[in-house]
């Protein structure tokens, strides 16, 4: 789900938006993107979305002066952007939950460094080719820099846009440090390009260094800066949410009491989004997004096909075990058909289907031919199978909540 947020920061209207899981939210996720950026912008919305898929809540806003946010850039600098994320962060305690893990990519991760310590409640911050020293930015004016000290200001063309830079946004800039990272106190971790054009990788290598463990580094290969293929987004989230989990462990489950045989099913997102349940095990059921699920699971066809290929592997390889057939591996492909009777002369079977469960069995090993003929027959007495050609009654009743 995706909801607009108005905040207050520094007196200044600012413009946010959250997404959230249909599931149970497994932690809230505060967003700092790029320098000139917006929360918009393409690499920041498509983490997010990879994000709220794996079950975080992400929050992300225009800093003041950018997007739909009210104020001038003008009269902004470093100090204020960090200002902006701990009222976010504050939005989020005191209406939803407080943040447990802040990302920032470029400019927005030196910001995350600068003021994570303030926030006793986040437990990680990750780093997306940022500077080690927010002073970084200051090369985008070289050639504006003696008319900005000369005149107060400049307009500057950045990302082909227009902005005014005062000499205060550069002060500001020069009077931050980099003592905080060496104080920081929550797990890091640090990504970043190789071939990252805008923030050379030795900036990665200058916070990975300074920071204390625990800490991490993934190199991102051929990402360029803003990370404008999706597929480097999709990774950058997919590592996130594994390496979070570590230290933000995802939200239990209340499994409900089920004896051995039975399973349970129940909605989650009161569409497609189904919970699975048996005795020992918690696993979901979705349709594809092309049809309107969020393909968070196996449709259910997948899951009955599933079922014969498991009885059908596991059957074979119980048998070759306790005869000592030299199977050294089983693979099991399978997929649902419906094809019109043929016999469309037939009145009767004029537009009637019939249903086929396809299975193709492939066995390694140095097996003789009589040994996979066996192996074969055995495949077609596993449990699921004979059930399947029993014409097993559905016996469906209501139950009094």
């Amino acid at each position: 789900m995706r909801t607009k947020i108005e905040f207050s920061s520094q007196g200044q209207k600012l413009a946010g938006l959250l997404e959230t899981p249909d599931s149970t939210v497994r932690a809230y996720v505060l967003f700092a993107h790029c320098f000139t950026c917006g929360k918009d912008v393409a690499a920041a919305s498509r983490i997010s979305r990879f994000l709220v898929q794996h079950g975080f809540a992400v929050f992300r806003f225009d800093f003041t002066g950018l997007g739909n946010s009210d104020g001038d850039f003008a009269n902004t600098n470093f100090s204020s952007n960090t200002e902006d994320l701990l009222s976010a962060a504050t939005f989020l305690e005191e209406n939803y939950e407080a943040p447990q893990l802040l990302i920032g990519h470029s400019l927005g991760g030196a910001a995350v460094l600068a003021m994570a310590a303030q926030l006793p409640k986040v437990k990680a911050v990750v780093t997306i080719g940022a500077p080690f020293e927010a002073g970084h930015v200051i090369h985008n004016f070289d050639a504006h820099l003696e008319t900005i000290e000369s005149k107060g200001c400049a307009t500057v063309n950045l990302g082909a846009r227009e902005f005014t830079i005062k000499k205060q946004f550069l002060d500001d800039l020069r009077n931050q440090t980099t003592e905080h990272i060496k104080h920081l106190n929550k797990a890091l971790l640090v990504m970043h390009s190789p071939v990252d054009l805008t923030v050379e990788i030795a900036d990665a290598e200058k916070i990975y260094k300074a920071a204390k463990h625990p800490k991490s580094f993934v190199s991102l290969d051929t990402a360029d800066h803003l990370l404008s293929k999706s597929s480097d987004s999709e990774y950058v989230a997919q590592t996130i949410s594994g390496w979070a989990s570590r230290y933000i462990p995802a939200a239990k489950t209340s499994s409900p009491k089920l004896a051995k045989g039975h399973v349970m099913v129940a909605e989650l997102d009161h569409k497609f989004q189904q919970e699975v349940f048996s005795d020992h095990h918690h696993w979901y059921a979705d349709e594809p997004v092309q049809v309107g699920g969020k393909n968070s699971g196996p449709d259910p066809y997948e899951h009955l096909l599933a079922a014969l290929g498991t009885c059908t592997a596991m059957t074979i390889r119980m048998y070759a075990d306790r005869k000592k057939i030299p199977l050294e591996h089983v693979e099991v492909s399978l997929s649902h058909e419906r094809n019109y009777l043929e016999d469309a002369g037939s009145a009767e079977s004029k537009g009637l289907k019939m249903e086929s469960l396809i299975r193709k069995v492939q066995l390694f090993g140095a097996l003789s031919e009589p040994e996979k003929a066996r192996l074969m027959e055995i495949a077609d007495r596993c449990p699921v199978h004979r059930t399947l050609h029993n014409n097993p009654q559905v016996v469906t009743s209501l139950v009094d909540n």
